[in-house]
């Protein structure tokens, strides 16, 4: 009875009392946003431990591809470095054989101690091809890709060469089927003469 009574009181302050039933409202609604609210928040994180979890994996693919690109690079470089040795090699022993067999010169390989590291700034073995014609002295240096710290090489080499053989050579010659731009102009200003298709 008791609770009937309850019940039409709350039924007839609805009714009547425009602030009572929005202060119901509110409540009514307030409790539904936060039950919804709490079950969006289970929801957002688990977004986020997904999106999270993603990330992991979208780096842990970048850092495989990084790495898998750095090994393809290395092999592609240790190929051509292979490739262009094996070139230079055929190239010296192509100019080495022209330059004996048509223009009657001979070609030694001359290889020589840098001890002080005139060449490269520290003490080394040097090589350089050696011709020697009427008393002249030519030092040749054959390369498949000439870049001005070659040019630069060659100067210093001559220098060494001099010092160990006390003989002066005549001329520096670079033969090569490409030389950079700058490596050209260097060349011209120490005297260095290049042989190139460029």
């Amino acid at each position: 009875m008791v609770l009937s009574s309850l019940k039409k009181e709350f039924l007839d302050l609805l009714k009547t009392d425009e602030e009572f039933r929005y202060a119901v409202a509110g409540l009514i609604g307030l409790e539904e946003v936060l039950r919804r609210l709490d079950r969006h928040e289970s929801e957002l994180v688990k977004l986020r431990e997904d999106m999270n979890k993603l990330r992991e994996d979208t780096n842990r693919l970048r850092e495989d591809m990084n790495r898998g690109f750095e090994l393809i690079e290395r092999r592609i470089s240790a190929l051509g470095a292979r490739w262009g040795i094996m070139t230079e090699e055929a190239f010296r022993e192509g100019i080495k054989g022209l330059l004996e067999k048509e223009l009657g010169l001979k070609v030694e390989r001359w290889i020589g101690a840098d001890s002080e590291g005139e060449v490269y700034g520290f003490p080394s073995q040097i090589e350089v091809d050696v011709s020697v014609h009427n008393g002249r002295i030519i030092l040749i240096e054959v390369s498949s890709h000439v870049r001005r710290s070659d040019v630069a090489a060659l100067k210093k080499k001559a220098l060494v060469y001099e010092k160990i053989t006390n003989n002066k050579p005549d001329r520096l010659l670079i033969v090569t089927p490409y030389v950079d731009e700058d490596a050209y102009k260097l060349a011209k200003e120490l005297g260095i003469e290049i042989y190139t298709k460029v």
